[in-house]
This record gives C-alpha cells, structure tokens and sequence, in this order.
C-alpha cells in the first residue's frame, strides 16, 4: 500500500520580499508573473481544504506507514500555505484590488467543498490536484529558465520550492486515494474538476490583475498571453494524458535531477536555498545567491 518515505521531509522555509516588490516580479514575462500571483491566492484555502481531506482519511486508516506519509504530507501543506499568505498579503498591499474579492470567492469554494460534498469527492478531488500539480512541477522545472530566468529570486524561489515538494509527495493523496477508495472514474473526475476549478479561478484572478493594469485589452499583451498558455498547455498535455491511464501510478513518474539536487543541497544545510539565482538556472543544479 504505502511505504515510509524518508525523502518526504517538512521544510521550513523563508522568502524574504524585498520592499520594491512589484506585481510584475518577472519584468520579462509580466502575465505569467500575474498567472502565477492568481494561483497564489487559492493556496491560503486549497491547501488547508487538503489537510482536512488528509485529516478525515487518517481517521480511517490503520496502516502505520500509510499515517506516517499522511502526517508529513499535512507538514508539508502547511509549510507551503503560510509562505503564500505572506506572498498574498503583498500582493493585496500592492493594490491590486482584485486581490480580497478572488480570496473570498476561494475560501467559499473549499468550504462548500468540504460542508456539501461527499468524502469520496474530497479524496478524489485532492489526488486530483496532486496529480496536476505534479505535471505542473516538471513544467516548471523543466522549462525554468524560460520562466523565471532573471525574474525576483525570492518570488521564483516560492514557486518553485513549492512544486519541488509538490513532487516530492507526488504520491502522498494517491496511496490515500487507493487505500480507501481506488475507483478509476473517481480518480479522473477528481483531476478533471480539480484542473477546471483551479484553472478557472486562476483565469478570473490574473485577467483582473492584467486588466486593472490596462494591459488585459492591450493587443500586444493578449498576444503575449495567448502565446505563453499555448507553450505551458503543449507541455502539459502529454503529462494529463498519462495521469487518465488506467494503470497510471506517481511513482512512476521519474523525478527530475533539478528537484533531486535541491533536496540534496538542503539535507546538506545549504543556507541559501531561499534565495535562488535567477540569472543560472540554466545549470543542471539550483544554484543559490548566497552560494554563488
């Protein structure tokens, strides 16, 4: 069913925001910089929905390596929503007015969620998001440089810190998933409603961000935007195709050297792994300001 695993650690990690922290912390590439500020909004809600999930299944199972995993898995979830809160707050300082709005839309999703919905729809729902999130992770790694070369260290260092555990725990709500459930069409309803839902949300959030800023009517930045969605969801497709077959397992999806290298570093005590350079992620290791 599960084994314990000894890379899944709980980190606590400090992202340090400088004072002159833009909503374009990516001057290059300023819609995903708002894609990803959109997506942040739900962590301070989705990820507490998960605990709770993961809560209420350990109710359920007696496995003792199974609760082990849970137990880190709820570690690491709350590590990554207090980073984002922070990230939040600063993004609702900045005035973008859409900030308040998106968050109460948000924290009434997840509560509906968890007040009206069956379990089954819950445990489905968070090995679907874990599933997305997972494909999403190897985006990012993989396509890092493109991303986030040169954008804020401690912006890009959040994000992806969170998809390197999200890999980390790929399949954390997968072994819960099966333990008490397993069903094939449970489990690809809950990646579908997961990835409408979260992907809508983040649409709402970025567009009145963009459009705030005069920029979501501008030709050159719908362009810009379009083209951007075309290139992650061609990188994304072939990974949510392979999460629909029925014999798909997270492990085995191998993880990617970048990812294993951070982890390395960290075990190691590196103390500047909040703060990633930007400007040499193209290397096949994190590379670290403090180190550099």
């Amino acid at each position: 069913m599960s084994t314990t695993s000894p890379r899944m650690i709980v980190r606590r990690m400090a992202f340090r925001f400088a004072a002159t922290l833009g909503g374009h912390w990516n001057p290059q590439r300023p819609q995903f910089s708002h894609i990803v500020n959109a997506a942040s909004l739900a962590m301070p809600y989705l990820e507490p929905y998960l605990i709770d999930t993961m809560r209420q299944a350990r109710a359920r199972i007696s496995d003792p390596r199974l609760l082990a995993d849970i137990d880190l898995y709820i570690g690491q979830e709350a590590a990554h929503y207090r980073q984002h809160q922070q990230f939040n707050r600063r993004l609702a300082d900045m005035g973008y007015t859409a900030v308040p709005a998106m968050e109460a839309r948000l924290k009434a999703d997840y509560a509906g969620f968890a007040k009206r919905r069956s379990f089954t729809f819950n445990l489905a729902y968070a090995e679907g998001f874990e599933a997305m999130a997972l494909a999403i992770g190897h985006m990012l790694i993989e396509d890092r440089e493109h991303l986030f070369g040169r954008a804020d260290p401690a912006v890009a260092s959040l994000i992806l810190w969170h998809f390197v555990k999200e890999i980390e725990h790929k399949s954390a709500t997968y072994d819960v998933f099966k333990a008490l459930d397993g069903r094939y069409l449970w489990r690809i309803w809950g990646l579908i409603f997961a990835t409408v839902h979260i992907m809508a949300r983040t649409r709402q959030g970025y567009a009145a961000m963009l459009h705030q800023e005069g920029l979501w009517w501008h030709w050159r930045s719908r362009l810009a935007t379009w083209r951007l969605l075309a290139h992650i969801f061609r990188r994304l497709t072939p990974r949510f195709l392979a999460v629909l077959r029925p014999g798909y397992d997270p492990r085995q999806v191998p993880d990617p050297a970048w990812a294993q290298a951070w982890w390395r570093q960290h075990h190691q005590g590196d103390p500047g792994l909040a703060t990633l350079d930007t400007h040499r992620l193209a290397h096949a290791e994190p590379i670290c300001i403090a180190a550099a």
